[in-house]
């Protein structure tokens, strides 16, 4: 019999995850992963992961499966609350969520299970994993010389169109996925909410957790308050018709040239607009974000355009279309592409029609990718709203993800 450890968070999907491994015929362990408890840095003045570890225990009693506490806060604060910190201090925007699945979930965590006897580690995501298997020689063998098949795994999107997580994993290598399982994938919410109910199981309606990646109920520009330290600058606003829009385009000598000025970010200045406010601090702001500027007396919502955390200013402009916010070509650096299908990985030169998405939940956008010695490129047919460095872009064939990569 197979053993599977199942990381119980104390929500409905991994607890119907573990009962239908359970019905599969696995041997099933719940694994509850406590991630946070440093009071230097105050979360909550409640303890959600008191009442997630309660619920997740209470499940495994129901199902009568044996459960067990990890304590994984020393390298949670590490892997992502430093890193997240880090990376907000120098003006970048990190996803933790795709950085918990990496370094902590599907890595930490991981290496516990397995040490555990077990075979697999399942999750209450909504994806599926695919198999099948590729000539490893890909089209290099000599004459006469026989094919070598591996196998090779695929992440696939979860069949709730709703509720598709596929990219929050899109860093995970082909061991992780080796070692994976996804037990709600070929289900809808509806249809897990319902199997909890009649299961009598107390994550049955219970709420979606919104919080920072496995710490509970934590709003993110509290969290970044307490450890990043006001600093009081201005807010500009440029105008949309501003001439900064509508500089003339240079001459290209090659493809790279011209996906290199795509890619690169406008540099605004004070001169080029005009002071609308005061914030405090450019490294709580990310670019797309409309609420916590409080500055009132504009036609349109001001929405940021840019951020300088080097000068301490923010760059706005009004409305959901203004020129700043939309560009159609991103960089990736070498050092942080990342392919799930190794297989697939372009050489330099070569070019792969995909379709993409710059943050969870935005709908698959056409887009080719250009690989270069300097990067890889990601170049949309449409322009793209508030593409925004540090997150992640991943990129899909058909309900495949095959790659990802930290957007420059």
């Amino acid at each position: 019999m197979k053993r599977v450890v199942v990381g119980l968070s104390g929500g409905v999907d991994s607890s119907v995850a573990a009962y239908l491994l359970k019905e599969q015929g696995y041997e099933v362990i719940g694994l509850f992963m406590k991630n946070w408890h440093d009071d230097s840095v105050t979360i909550s003045n409640e303890c959600p992961w008191l009442e997630d570890s309660n619920d997740a225990l209470l499940v495994a009693e129901k199902l009568g499966i044996p459960f067990q506490t990890v304590d994984l806060s020393e390298q949670y604060k590490e892997k992502i609350v430093d890193y997240m910190f880090n990376e907000y201090e120098k003006g970048r925007t990190p996803n933790p969520d795709v950085l918990c699945n990496r370094e902590i979930k599907f890595n930490v965590f991981m290496k516990i299970a397995l040490s555990l006897g077990a075979d697999y580690v399942a999750t209450g995501h909504y994806c599926r994993k695919g198999e099948i298997e590729v000539d490893e020689t890909r089209g290099t063998r000599a004459k006469g010389e026989q094919s070598k098949a591996k196998p090779v795994y695929q992440l696939l999107a979860g069949k709730d169109g709703n509720k598709d997580q596929s990219y929050f994993l899109c860093q995970l290598s082909q061991e992780q996925l080796a070692k994976s399982l996804f037990p709600i994938g070929e289900l809808t919410k509806p249809e897990v909410r319902e199997i909890a109910m009649k299961l009598d199981l107390v994550t049955a309606e219970k709420k979606d957790s919104q919080g920072l990646c496995f710490i509970g109920k934590v709003r993110l520009p509290e969290f970044l308050q307490q450890q990043l330290l006001p600093k009081e600058g201005l807010i500009y606003e440029i105008d949309a018709n501003s001439s900064i829009y509508n500089q003339k385009q240079p001459n290209f000598n090659s493809l790279e040239e011209q996906l290199i000025f795509e890619s690169t970010s406008i540099s605004y200045s004070p001169e080029n607009g005009k002071v609308v406010g005061k914030h405090q601090g450019a490294h709580y702001f990310t670019i797309g974000q409309r609420k916590g500027l409080n500055v009132g007396g504009t036609k349109e919502a001001l929405f940021i355009i840019a951020t300088d955390v080097k000068t301490n200013a923010i760059y706005t402009g009004q409305g959901t279309n203004h020129p700043g916010l939309f560009k159609k070509t991103l960089k990736v650096q070498p050092s942080e592409v990342h392919w799930i299908r190794e297989d697939l990985a372009l050489k330099n030169g070569e070019t792969m029609q995909v379709m993409a998405r710059i943050r969870y939940r935005q709908a698959l956008q056409k887009a080719t990718l250009y690989q270069f010695e300097s990067g890889l490129y990601v170049s949309f047919e449409e322009p793209q709203s508030a593409i925004t460095e540090g997150q992640f872009v991943a990129w899909n064939i058909d309900d495949e993800l095959v790659g990802s990569g930290v957007i420059s």
